[in-house]
This record gives structure tokens, C-alpha cells and sequence, in this order.
């Protein structure tokens, strides 16, 4: 009842949330006014709606700064997808995975003010007035384990649909067809044709996720759930949607869109998906990259319509900041409904040159409202002090207290893990990443920590992530390996060049660029990268980590040591860790170990130990990186880094003295 009230409502709702629009609408000409001919007055206009890796951004509120945003949350995304369903007679609108992790709020409820049986996640009573008629499940979906999981769904006002997540049988049958979820969903769509007649639309919607979720949560799901390919799960539902009456197939693609070449158990295969027969409109993410925008050299790819080999495609961005819209018009030929055209394209709730583009939704934001301002009260829980500010300006460029912090505390912590074991005196490392640092995720994407008090907030900022504590066993030359592949983030530099040269590879995630403390080591950035993001080796020859030591003297590439990491990375095929001799999953998160850590020592003084640097280049080379325009009032005194203007998309352009 309450649903059907909801949609009765939804075009009142409608009006109200078009008329505090600030922008432009945006609105659908595919279809011109020319007069239309006997069939095409059949033909359905129908706007697919979606959103994706909203990360629980419901608040358009940064949780870390402390303060409200324009730049993100599904309270503003809402105002766009009234407006968008007040625009079309038809529209269906999904949601493409990554909802209940990714910020303080999903923390929260999944640890703090833990989700009761019954109870409906904040996330779903946002969604709940906005009427979503399907979902598919993210990566991150599965970060607080499989009955946190399996609690949340309980109480999902629309349907949940995996192709490739399936029940652990616990024999390995690759016929396996116990699904985790539903594979699929037909939706009987009531529409309105060119004509105004009412006609019956039966909409198949399927989804995936990346399989990686079986390295990346190995912890939470293994022997519990396997995954399979995601073109192969995708081919087999198919003729199974078409049987049960499927009109039009959708697939929401929690998976990146790749590259034209495809390999089985790929983590980004949408577009091998626009080549699969039968699939009529993707929604994808994971990336959090935009489409239309992004991958515009891939082939097949027709930006104008929004089109891949053919296909409507969408990736909304992340954090409710886009809103997809496809436009599909479908036609009838001899009983069977085709797309015989289509539009695809994304509205924003905020930009650079003008700033908020909409007001955030009163109703969404009453609804999570309860959830919102407990989350508040509990980053602001003080953990101890700080003696300078913390910050991961220059997080890439040179080793930092952002990253030390972290390494240390899960040193200190794995030291106590290991007294009186077999392994209490084998040298422990310690490996940490910035997940803050700009790139794709724009000029605010950085941890900033004043001097003063610590918070829950700040601890939060310095380290995103639910990860828990884990270690692995690795020999020297395994060491090696992962520094190798670490320091894929730089570009190669030419010493004998004197143009101004770019140091940092904003195609690398900086969260997979680790700093191994423990050792010290040079990074020599005039050679080649030895591996390529995905870990392949693109040089095998390649040598950039230089005067790789221990304990001051060259590191014995036979000899073993535990390297403190998190469960995402012991478990994955980084390189340097693939090999590993042991893995050790610890039950603790890696953000209250540096809670725990910090409050033990009650005021921390932040400084790096400076264990690695760029090595020597021989030659006055200009190079440069980019980082937050606030950043220069944090040059360090020796000026190696002096700030050199203004950069694009809000970036400051700073140049780098190598040694």
C-alpha cells in the first residue's frame, strides 16, 4: 500500500523537486515533431534512470571535514531523478551496486549502532520515497560479511538480482545454479505509447559484480559463496529471461568497462557485455568514471548517443554526484520489442564553474536523518592529539607522516599479535597506502588533520576503508616485487630531456601505491615501470627500486618477513604478495588498531622516517605533480617542492626537485 501510495504521489513530488532545480533541465530530443506514421504512434518512449557507488553518501555531508558538501550525496541526486521521471511518461530507475560501504554512516550502522532484525538501513529508507525498481550488488557490498549482508537485504523495498554469485556447494561444480540472489527480475511495466494507449512492458533486469570480491573479502566469503565469469553468467541468464517473457533485457554491471579485449574473470568487462546478443541497455560503475565522458578511444564507442558497439551505456560517476538517464525508444517488429534509438546521458548535481547545480530532497533528508546526526556524534569522539598537522598533500612524492602513522600502528599491533609464536623474531614490515591523493577523484580528495585534537573523523579520513588486519609471509625478493609494482604510480622521466615532464601516473590508483616500512629504498623513475595498474608485466628487465635495504645492509632476497597489510591486499595477486609463504587474517579493523594505537600513546608527534626517496637523476630535470591548492601552505622548508600555479579542474601544478 505504501509503495502504491508512493507512485500515486510521485508526479506531485515531481513538480515540487523541478521547481528547486538551480540548472537548466535537461531534457530529451531525441525524437523531432515531425508528424509519426501509423506504427511509430506505437512506438514507447521509456527513460531508464540510474545510480551507482553511492558509498553511502545519503547527506550531501563530508563526514571527514566535518561539514556539509555540494559536491555529493543522494539527498541531491534525488532532486535530479524526481525532475527526470517528471520529464518522461515511462521511466524505470536501478541502482548499480556499492551502497552500504564507504563512509563513516555505513560504519556506523554496521559496527557502531549496529542494523537490528527488522530494522530498515538508512540507505533504504532514502531509496524507499524515491521508488527504485531493482538493484544489483557491489563489491563493497560485501565488505562487513555475509550475515551483515544477508540482514540488509532483508528488508530491501525493491529486488536484489546476481548472476554470478552463487552458494558454495563445496564441490566445485562449475554447473553450480544455487544463486546468492535472485538472477533476475521481470518487471511488468505499465507505459504509454506515441498514441496514448496503455500497453504491458515486460522489462528483464540481471546484474553482476566483479569476481574479485572472492580475493578482496576472502575472509568473510570463503566456503561460504564462489563467483563466476561475468560475460558466461550474463550469456546464460538470457535465454532464461526470454523464456519467462522478457520484452527488453538491462544489466546492471557492477563492473568497470574495460578494455576491447576480453579474458575470462575479468574485474572490468562491460564492454565485453555491449557484444553479447541480446542485452539492450547496461548500467555500469565500479570505476567511478563517467559515461558518457570517459573511454572515448575505445572502439565502438559513439559519445553523441551514449552508445558502445551499439549498446545504451551508462556510468553515472560516484557518491550520487551524476544521475544516468538512457533513453530508449522501443518499437514493435513482428511481435518482438527492438530499441530503435536511443540517447544516453548524465546530469549533475554540482560543477566546478558553477557550483550546486540542486537543492538537496527535504524528504530523503528527513528520512536518514535520525542515522546522519548519530554518525556525526560518533566522528567526533576525540582519540587522542596531534603536535602538527596531518595531511597527504605530497603523499606520492615523498614519504609521509599520512602513511606512517598507519604503518606504525599496524606494527605495533602485529608485535603484540606475535609474542611467544614461532614467528615472534622474523623481521616485520609494515605497508601503507594513501588512499587520499587527488587523482580521479578531484582537488578536495585529500586527508587533512589540523593540529590538535584527533577524532574518530580524522582517523576515518587517514584510512577509508573497513580492511581488517592481515599478514603475509614473503621472502626478500618478493619485497622487491611489490615495490616494483608500487612504483607503477610514476611516469618514466627522460634525464637528458629539459621540457617541463609529469611525475605521477593518474591511471595508477593510489591506493595500490604501498610504502613498505622497515626498508629503505630509492625509486629510480628514468627506467620503465616493470608492471602495468592490473599487475601484468609490461618490462620485465625493468629495475626501479634501488638500494633496497635492511637493517643498513642489502636485503637477502632469501630471507623471510611478515608484512603487515589488510585483508584486501594479503588476499589479492599483487605482485610480491601472489608468491606469499603464509597469510594471516587478523579480526581487527586496521582503523581501530590506529585508534587503539593513538590512544596508547595519547599525543603523537607526526613525522615520516624518510625510508625511501627518488633516486639521484643526473641531470636538471623539470618535473611536476599535482595536489590541493592548499597545499602550499604546507611546502616543506627545504623548498624541494615549490608551488608553480594553477593546474586544471582545481589542481594546483607544484615542480619537484629530484635528488
Amino acid at each position: 500500500m505504501k509503495r502504491a501510495l508512493r507512485k500515486i504521489g510521485r508526479k506531485v513530488l515531481a513538480v515540487a523537486a523541478a521547481l528547486t532545480l538551480i540548472s537548466t533541465p535537461v531534457t530529451w530530443n531525441s525524437v523531432d515533431a515531425a508528424p509519426k506514421n501509423k506504427d511509430e504512434k506505437h512506438d514507447v518512449e521509456l527513460r531508464i534512470l540510474g545510480t551507482t557507488d553511492i558509498h553511502m553518501n545519503l547527506y550531501n555531508y563530508d563526514y571527514y571535514k566535518d561539514t556539509e558538501t555540494d559536491e555529493f550525496g543522494l539527498v541531491k541526486t534525488a532532486t535530479l531523478i524526481k525532475q527526470a521521471r517528471f520529464e518522461a511518461k515511462n521511466t524505470l530507475l536501478f541502482d548499480n551496486g556499492d551502497l552500504i560501504q564507504g563512509n563513516p554512516l555505513g560504519d556506523f550502522k554496521a559496527k557502531v549502532d549496529v542494523l537490528k532484525t527488522g530494522e530498515v538501513h538508512p540507505v533504504f529508507q532514502a531509496m524507499q520515497l524515491l521508488d527504485y525498481d531493482a538493484g544489483t550488488l557491489g563489491n563493497h557490498e560485501f565488505n562487513y560479511g555475509l550475515d551483515y549482508l544477508n540482514e540488509v537485504l532483508d528488508d530491501a523495498p525493491f529486488p536484489y538480482v546476481s548472476a554470478n554469485v552463487f552458494m558454495d556447494d563445496g564441490d566445485d561444480d562449475p554447473t553450480n545454479d544455487d544463486y546468492y540472489s535472485k538472477p533476475y527480475e521481470i518487471i511488468k511495466k505499465k507505459v504509454v505509447d506515441e498514441k496514448g494507449t496503455n500497453q504491458v512492458l515486460r522489462v528483464g533486469v540481471t546484474g553482476i559484480v566483479t569476481p574479485q570480491i572472492m580475493q578482496w573479502d576472502k575472509a568473510h566469503l570463503e566456503g561460504k559463496i564462489i563467483t563466476k565469469d561475468i560475460v558466461k553468467s550474463v550469456e546464460a541468464v538470457i535465454p532464461k529471461m526470454k523464456k519467462d517473457g522478457a520484452d527488453i533485457i538491462i544489466v546492471l554491471a557492477h563492473s568497470g568497462i574495460g578494455d576491447a579485449e576480453y579474458a575470462e574473470f575479468e574485474e572490468n568487462a562491460t564492454y565485453d557485455l555491449t557484444k553479447v546478443n541480446g542485452i539492450d541497455a547496461i548500467i555500469t560503475g565500479h570505476n567511478h568514471l563517467n559515461f558518457p565522458g570517459d573511454f572515448k578511444n575505445l572502439p565502438g564507442v559513439d559519445e553523441e548517443k551514449g552508445t558502445i558497439n551499439g549498446v545504451p551505456v551508462v556510468m553515472p560517476g560516484s557518491w550520487g554526484n551524476k544521475l544516468g538517464v538512457m533513453d530508449l525508444i522501443l518499437s514493435k517488429v513482428e511481435g518482438d520489442w527492438i530499441v530503435k534509438d536511443s540517447k544516453t546521458s548524465l546530469r549533475a548535481i554540482y560543477s566546478k564553474e558553477s557550483g550546486s547545480l540542486v537543492d538537496a530532497d527535504p524528504e530523503v533528508l528527513e528520512a536518514v536523518k535520525e542515522a546522519h546526526e548519530g554518525t556525526v556524534n560518533y566522528v567526533r569522539q576525540p582519540v587522542g592529539t596531534t603536535t602538527a598537522d596531518i595531511h597527504s598533500y605530497f603523499a606520492l612524492v615523498q614519504d609521509d607522516p599520512s602513511i606512517q602513522i598507519v604503518t606504525n600502528a599496524q606494527k605495533w599491533y602485529i608485535e603484540k599479535q606475535l609474542k611467544g609464536t614461532a614467528d615472534e623474531n622474523t623481521p616485520i614490515l609494515s605497508a601503507g597506502a594513501p588512499f587520499k591523493a587527488g587523482g580521479r577523484n578531484g582537488a578536495s580528495y585529500y586527508t587533512f588533520i589540523p593540529q590538535g585534537e584527533i577524532a574518530v573523523k580524522n582517523v576515518a579520513d587517514l584510512y577509508l576503508y573497513p580492511n581488517t588486519v592481515a599478514t603475509v609471509k614473503v621472502t626478500g625478493a618478493d619485497v622487491k616485487e611489490w615495490l616494483e609494482m608500487s612504483s607503477g604510480q610514476f611516469k618514466q622521466i627522460d634525464p637528458n630531456s629539459n621540457s617541463e615532464r609529469a611525475l605521477v601516473n593518474n591511471d595508477f590508483p593510489t591506493y595500490n601505491y604501498d610504502v613498505i616500512d622497515g626498508v629503505t629504498y630509492e625509486i629510480d623513475v628514468t627506467e620503465p615501470a616493470k608492471y602495468n595498474k592490473d599487475g601484468k608485466v609490461i618490462n620485465a628487465e625493468a629495475n626501479r627500486i634501488k638500494n633496497l635495504q635492511y637493517n643498513g645492509e642489502p636485503i637477502s632476497l632469501e630471507q623471510e618477513f611478515i608484512v603487515v597489510t589488510n585483508n584486501y591486499r594479503a588476499s589479492g595477486n599483487f605482485p610480491g604478495v601472489r608468491n606469499n609463504k603464509a597469510v594471516e587474517l587478523y579480526p581487527d579493523e586496521n582503523r581501530q588498531v590506529i585508534i587503539d594505537y593513538i590512544r596508547e600513546l595519547g599525543t603523537i608527534d607526526p613525522s615520516a622516517d624518510g625510508n625511501w626517496t627518488f633516486a639521484p637523476v643526473s641531470n636538471n630535470v623539470k618535473v611536476t605533480f599535482e595536489s590541493a591548492k592548499e597545499a602550499i601552505h604546507a611546502l616543506p622548508e627545504n623548498e624541494t617542492i615549490k608551488y608553480a600555479g594553477e593546474a586544471a579542474n582545481g589542481f594546483g601544478k607544484y615542480i619537484i626537485e629530484l635528488p
